[in-house]
């Protein structure tokens, strides 16, 4: 019990910041717990408790993001899985920044998110998304980039 008091506030801001949208945030969390809980045995230590979660959260967000794209699909409305759908309802003092993070292609999202949000090293980033430090050192790179141009103020407003 102490592990999911531990754990569980930071899963759903991971989830929420990933994209989440409501109804998959609370459904990927507690999917995350059941499928740590059944495999727990095969945990062999070689990572951080907090990584190993991280990633079985990833993953779980991946599969109801895919799951919402087959469904929204079979109703004849084409979404792209890979890509967030439009950004949810927000209060109007929601900084420009979080509505950005929201635009992310979901690679660059996640690797944003783990990285320079929740400050898991590019390792422990790579690890919990199943790619390699390189490609989490390039995502973050191009995330970066679009954040900057999609923050910039607009060339017409700047001064000559």
């Amino acid at each position: 019990m102490a592990l999911y008091r531990a754990h569980t506030p930071a899963l759903f801001r991971m989830a929420w910041r990933m994209g989440g949208v409501a109804e998959h945030v609370d459904d990927a969390v507690q999917e995350t717990w059941l499928r740590a809980a059944r495999t727990l045995e095969r945990f062999r230590f070689q990572s951080a408790l907090r990584t190993w979660l991280i990633s079985i959260l990833v993953n779980c967000l991946h599969e109801f993001r895919r799951r919402q794209a087959r469904s929204l699909n079979d109703v004849g409305i084409e979404v792209d899985a890979a890509e967030p759908a439009a950004p949810r309802e927000t209060p109007h003092l929601q900084i420009d920044l979080e509505r950005a993070v929201a635009l992310l292609p979901s690679g660059m999202r996640d690797v944003f998110v783990l990285h320079d949000v929740e400050g898991l090293t590019h390792e422990e980033t790579a690890e919990a998304l199943g790619v390699t430090a390189g490609t989490s050192k390039s995502q973050l790179f191009s995330a970066r980039r679009r954040l900057r141009a999609t923050l910039a103020p607009p060339s017409s407003a700047r001064q000559r």
